[in-house]
């Protein structure tokens, strides 16, 4: 059986060569998309590993960098943060095309949405969010330096480049007339705080890119193809803009699954964060609203995207919902800067 994006013969070879495994391997799409994609691999006895590589057809292979992603991996397995063991990376391109690595699969619960989270019971739910801002904590302690990972990027000016960047793509797909986002990228960039020591980025921290065991604690930490050098504070306001809750007006991820009683509110979830953290961390609200607007230009790129049918026959049913989701986004960060307070909850 076939399965798009894995040529199994020479994968399965190249597995063997540095695992124990009794062939035929089966191979099933985790998560797709246009991010990175993930495989779940079992053999014939059923032991589980789990394979990356980059979307197929990409045409952005700096956005996929896979040698990247299990070098972060790896330099993290030597510190407090939870992540899978890297079994190999693959960069001949004769066994898959694009580079590809190979995780020890870790078991757990990833909670992609509300049906999900709703399978953990209340004390799980509470339990995790604490552990989740504790090990972010850790990651955000780690030395670059220490980890090997001083040249990941560029140390200084990090949200200066963020906010060139997602701007620029918004210039560069999008069609529509979007004064207000360009209002809040201009405050903005004139109300940058000064960045202190750089730090490790994870980029896209939040509950479903990590795998909950079955006690609550954070048993590994997953997708750091976004990670990079930079102000730590914008992990933290990823992480209050995912964590949507009931009375949002709009949810950046659908049916996400901290709307689902038991997780903590994003004052306590914040709260936590310093606590954990044993410091004070400054201009908050500005990182929260830096992350509605990088946010909302993530989204109006994928609208574009979809408009532009640069994404082929997959168009969703509820197209509407990115503009509408730009749009409430960026009022929200709009509203930050005007005063309103980040953590209303």
């Amino acid at each position: 059986m076939s399965t798009e994006g894995i040529n199994q013969p020479e994968v399965t070879a190249w597995l063997a060569e540095r695992i124990q495994l009794d062939a035929p391997l089966r191979f099933e799409l985790i998560t797709g998309g246009h991010s990175n994609l993930t495989f779940m691999v079992r053999d014939a006895k059923d032991r589980r590993w789990v394979l990356r590589r980059p979307p197929l057809n990409s045409v952005l292979a700096t956005a996929h960098d896979m040698r990247r992603e299990a070098r972060v991996v790896s330099a993290m397995a030597s510190t407090t943060v939870p992540v899978p063991n890297v079994v190999g990376l693959c960069e001949d391109e004769a066994v898959n095309g694009p580079p590809f690595y190979v995780m020890d699969f870790v078991e757990g619960t990833v909670a992609r949405n509300a049906k999900i989270a709703t399978r953990l019971s209340e004390d799980v739910r509470r339990k995790s969010s604490e552990s989740l801002v504790r090990v972010l904590a850790q990651l955000h302690a780690v030395r670059p330096d220490d980890v090997g990972l001083g040249d990941l990027g560029k140390k200084s000016d990090y949200v200066a480049r963020q906010l060139r960047r997602w701007s620029r793509q918004v210039e560069s797909l999008s069609k529509r007339d979007l004064p207000l986002l360009d209002e809040v990228h201009a405050e903005l960039a004139q109300r940058i705080p000064d960045q202190g020591e750089a730090g490790i980025v994870h980029g896209d921290y939040r509950l479903d890119n990590c795998i909950i065991s079955d006690e609550g604690e954070v048993a590994a930490v997953l997708d750091w193809e976004l990670c990079t050098l930079g102000d730590i504070r914008a992990d933290v306001g990823t992480l209050a803009v995912y964590w949507a809750r009931p009375e949002d007006d709009f949810f950046p991820l659908d049916e996400p699954p901290t709307i689902v009683e038991g997780f903590y509110s994003r004052r306590q979830l914040v709260d936590a964060y310093l606590q954990a953290a044993r410091r004070d961390v400054d201009h908050l609200d500005y990182f929260i609203a830096f992350s509605y607007w990088r946010l909302a230009c993530i989204l109006e790129g994928v609208y574009a995207r979809y408009l532009a049918a640069a994404m082929g026959k997959s168009v969703p049913t509820n197209l509407e919902r990115f503009p509408v989701g730009v749009d409430k986004l960026t009022q929200r960060a709009a509203d930050i800067l005007g005063g309103r307070p980040a953590l209303v909850d």
